[in-house]
């Protein structure tokens, strides 16, 4: 049989034979680029696609630019905006006791914690600062009802028994009335406290240690390296504790009681120990400690400008504070922070590491952090103009107000929300 002439179009298989999948006849699989009944249809030619403007309605140009973005290397926020929000709401908290405010903080710090934390295990913490204000807060109520409080009160709960102490420890009791005003009082104190405590966490659980420390300046490099390594023990031991609880609930082994935490324990504290050599070594192999030599004018000139700038530091935040010192006070702290940053810039020469990609402080690290300022201003403003509101009085006992400007003011911390990237867990594909 003659086959086909090159060439020819179309040319298909010889005539009588057939297209076989062996000898039981079965028909083969079409080739690649065929279909069963011919070849494939040549690709369309591809259709370019308008961009969204006002003829389509369900896609606005202007709303992709306001969204926050996914987070990644390029779009990450600054970690120094994070602490600045945080301090915001600490501040805001410490200029407080009202219960109800007091738990607002910790309700905005905590939804932000829930939709821009990550999956590191520094955002694990803030669960464990959590139960640690929670600790607090009973721990103060305890103290209270064992050595007494100066507050005075008449509606009388319990009387524990007291015990009698030696004339050197007059003033000081042990037991005796419980009044529900003095346990008001401690609740109030120990709810602040517990409110700073939370809003560290939060900026534990939501700043990177390490980015924050390739932002500091160069002077404060040795320090802020023991910070940091600071900061992360209590971010790492509670991974460390999550993650043996869960390998002891796989085995079939308790988690809870006594011998569970002192077995779960003694491989905390190994682990503690090893990473601390482990880190030890890693800053002596990076030169850590080491620096470059400066002449001793230079050297002179730091320390004066930088114990001098945090001089005038402390003098101006005691001239805002103290009501007879508002007329200097802004002028000295603005002066020693002048001075501070000067010595630590001539500081930074004795610096001999280099720096690598620092990340940017851009429009919405500027958002975040001014949030958790405007929060602090507004309720420092606040206790001036109706102090009443946020410190409620518990001599008589009375039932603390909700004043609606002061919360509102706190929920501008919920800003960061909305405006910080979202973290790649969250990221959609």
């Amino acid at each position: 049989m003659t086959p086909p002439a090159p060439g020819t179009p179309n040319a298909g298989p010889p005539t009588g034979a057939t297209r076989t999948g062996g000898a039981g006849g079965n028909p083969a699989r079409p080739q690649a680029g065929d279909t069963p009944t011919g070849p494939a249809p040549a690709p369309a030619a591809p259709t370019r696609r308008s961009r969204p403007g006002a003829s389509d309605p369900g896609h606005g140009p202007s709303y992709g630019k306001w969204r926050a973005p996914h987070s990644s290397r390029a779009t990450a926020l600054h970690a120094g905006a994070w602490w600045l929000w945080a301090l915001g709401l600490a501040t805001a908290a410490s200029r407080t006791t009202n219960p109800l405010l007091l738990g607002l903080i910790v309700g905005v710090a905590g939804y932000v914690v829930a939709a821009r934390r990550t999956n590191a295990p520094w955002a694990r913490s803030y669960g464990a600062f959590l139960k640690l204000g929670l600790f607090v807060i009973g721990l103060r109520l305890l103290f209270s009802m064992l050595l007494g409080s100066p507050i005075p009160g008449s509606h009388t709960l319990f009387t524990l028994p007291e015990l009698p102490l030696p004339a050197w420890a007059q003033g000081i009791r042990f037991g005796g009335r419980v009044t529900a005003e003095q346990l008001v009082f401690a609740f109030y104190d120990g709810a602040k406290l517990a409110t700073l405590l939370v809003c560290v966490g939060a900026a534990n659980a939501l700043a990177n240690p390490a980015r924050l420390l390739k932002s500091l300046p160069a002077a404060l490099y040795e320090a802020g390296v023991a910070v940091v390594v600071a900061m992360t023990f209590a971010p790492n031991m509670v991974a460390d504790v999550v993650r043996l609880r869960t390998a002891r609930r796989l085995r079939g082994r308790p988690t809870g009681g006594i011998k569970a935490i002192l077995q779960i324990g003694l491989p905390v504290l190994e682990g503690a120990l090893e990473r601390s050599v482990a880190t030890a070594a890693s800053m002596d192999a990076r030169g850590y400690g080491r620096t470059a030599q400066v002449p001793p004018a230079v050297r002179h000139t730091t320390n004066v400008l930088t114990l001098g700038g945090l001089l005038g530091m402390c003098a101006g935040t005691y001239g805002l504070l103290a009501a007879e010192g508002a007329v200097y006070g802004l002028p000295v702290l603005l002066v020693g922070l002048v001075l501070a940053l000067a010595g630590l810039r001539l500081g930074g020469r004795r610096s001999v590491r280099t720096r690598y990609r620092p990340d940017r402080w851009g429009p919405r690290a500027w958002l975040v952090a001014g949030s958790g300022a405007a929060v602090a201003a507004l309720l420092v403003h606040a206790g001036t103009v109706d102090p009443e509101s946020l410190h409620p009085g518990v001599v008589p006992l009375v039932a603390p107000a909700f004043p609606l400007w002061p919360a509102a003011a706190i929920l501008i911390g919920l800003l960061p929300a909305f405006v910080a990237p979202v973290p790649s867990k969250e990221a959609s594909p």
